[in-house]
């Protein structure tokens, strides 16, 4: 449990006294809580950490009004295929997975979520688009979330904010490309070797079948890879 927690309150409520005139929360969305606790010290030395720029305290009030604590259950949804990506999540605590589903019923894991990460359908959330992907909690997962205008106002008045989230952007695109070089390119064996080296903790936190969807092969080839290598 986080010390300080504040009860729900109304949408105009909730949005932060420097914003008033902005509708950060549309009617039927879901309630989040507005608190300042572990959860925003996480999140205030990943930004300075990855920014490389020190946090002062109106910086921290500022993100502090902004973000809100949203928990979610483990299997629950953060994003469904169909639905406008409303959020953008920085995981405290939990484990997700962002997955598309063909018309003959095949799930791809396009990505894996662990704490200190960032979750979003980046081109659903900034241009309003429906999602083609689903975004799930695979462990009971607790979460800071803002909306594309608090994420506009946070990079445009908290420049270690704006430093750290370029710096997410940067990693996107050469996770993306390392992706794409890895499935044509590789081998399933040299797939499945080079997630041990660089993401040993996705062995740990997923199973051996959405590991194998991860990587774009079935579970049975999966395990004679790791069984050849025992």
């Amino acid at each position: 449990m986080y010390p300080n927690s504040i009860t729900p309150q109304t949408a105009t409520e909730m949005i932060p006294h420097f914003q008033r005139g902005v509708d950060f929360r549309k009617t039927g969305e879901s309630t989040v809580i507005t608190m300042a606790g572990p959860a925003h010290w996480d999140l205030f030395k990943y930004i300075s950490a990855v920014s490389g720029m020190p946090l002062n305290d109106h910086h921290k009030s500022l993100i502090t009004e902004t973000v809100k604590l949203k928990k979610l259950r483990k299997r629950q949804y953060f994003l469904q295929e169909g639905d406008v990506c409303k959020y953008i999540g920085f995981i405290i605590k939990g484990a997700t997975r962002m997955f598309s589903v063909n018309e003959r019923g095949q799930e791809s894991i396009v990505a894996f979520g662990l704490e200190n990460s960032w979750i979003v359908d980046q081109e659903s959330f900034k241009n309003t688009d429906c999602s083609a992907y689903h975004i799930e909690a695979m462990e009971d997962t607790e979460m800071l979330i803002m909306n594309l205008t608090q994420l506009e106002y946070l990079t445009g008045t908290v420049p270690p904010f704006a430093a750290m989230y370029s710096q997410f952007q940067l990693q996107q695109l050469i996770y993306n490309q390392k992706r794409i070089n890895a499935a044509l390119s590789m081998t399933a064996e040299e797939r499945y070797y080079d997630l041990l080296k660089n993401k040993p903790q996705y062995s740990q936190r997923f199973s051996q079948n959405m590991i194998a969807c991860y990587l774009g092969v079935k579970p049975e080839t999966l395990s004679r890879i790791r069984k050849s290598n025992l």
